[in-house]
């Protein structure tokens, strides 16, 4: 979850990035006293995401500013609603405009994008009949920014894969032929990090073919990842398993692709496009 302290400290780079030694556009043309109110208003409809990072901007760069949200995180908003207004010294206002913006219409972009997925799968699943799938994240985020972004996916009613290296083991086709290497199969590889780690630690395997499913399961994989698999290869996966390990379907994921893998049966989808190269929402702040 994305705490305060997080949202303060990255805001607060964020506008020392933008205004190192003040703002000499407001101070050269707006007077110091001057007072003034905005809405934040949807240019295109969305989901919500950031509406506290919006919120900081502001206060972080003067506390006498007041933010109103008209509504929360994970709303869907339509094409012209007020999402929340802003009301204060103006030079404040104008100063923090553009980095309380950066982060709402990013974080938004990300979690609208998340909805569509989510959705895609749901409908396919109720029309199906078959079980729905989580849809999650990955790690291919913006530096600095994996916080902000890995919940904004929970905004969109996703879910988080890990949130880095230190939480999970997940073994990949690199991992597996430095293994490989070093004489080791992966049954036996598995294994070996089992013995290495706590109780508590899950193992996920990446696979790229049927016929490595055995192996990872003699190995006691929690997790076996079917690494860019054609549909029926993953249906057939997803039997081969039968229940033994969570099935995770990765590899080139989109909103077209969505609806047919998700009734295969697997557990998870892990998408990289609900952050890598997301499209911000457009979003504006409009002065009373």
């Amino acid at each position: 979850m994305l705490t305060m302290h997080e949202i303060n400290r990255s805001v607060e780079q964020a506008l020392v990035e933008d205004c190192p030694t003040g703002d000499i556009t407001v101070e050269s043309t707006i007077p110091a006293d001057a007072m003034g109110s905005a809405r934040l208003v949807a240019r295109e409809p969305g989901v919500l995401s950031g509406i506290e990072v919006f919120a900081a901007a502001f206060t972080l760069q003067d506390n006498r500013i007041t933010i109103s949200k008209t509504h929360d995180d994970g709303y869907r908003f339509s094409a012209g609603e007020c999402l929340a207004t802003v009301a204060g010294p103006v030079r404040g206002i104008l100063t923090a405009e553009r980095v309380a913006l950066n982060f709402t219409q990013h974080m938004s972009g990300i979690a609208t994008q998340t909805r569509r997925f989510v959705d895609a799968a749901h409908e396919a699943c109720t029309k199906h009949g078959t079980k729905e799938p989580w849809i999650v994240d990955t790690r291919k985020t913006l530096p600095g920014l994996r916080q902000f972004e890995k919940y904004a996916v929970l905004c969109g009613g996703g879910h988080n894969h890990r949130f880095g290296l230190s939480d999970a083991v997940m073994v990949k086709d690199n991992h597996l032929a430095a293994m490989k290497e070093a004489g080791l199969d992966m049954p036996a590889a598995l294994q070996a990090i089992r013995s290495k780690i706590s109780h508590t630690t899950t193992i996920e395997v990446e696979v790229d073919s049927l016929a490595q499913i055995p192996l990872a399961l003699q190995g006691g994989a929690d997790t076996i990842m079917l690494d860019n698999f054609s549909l029926e290869d993953t249906q057939r996966g997803v039997e081969l398993i039968a229940g033994r390990a969570r099935v995770e379907a990765s590899g080139n994921m989109t909103l077209e692709r969505i609806p047919d893998v998700a009734c295969t049966g697997v557990d998870i989808i892990s998408v990289g496009a609900l952050t890598h190269s997301v499209k911000a929402i457009d979003l504006g702040l409009d002065w009373d």
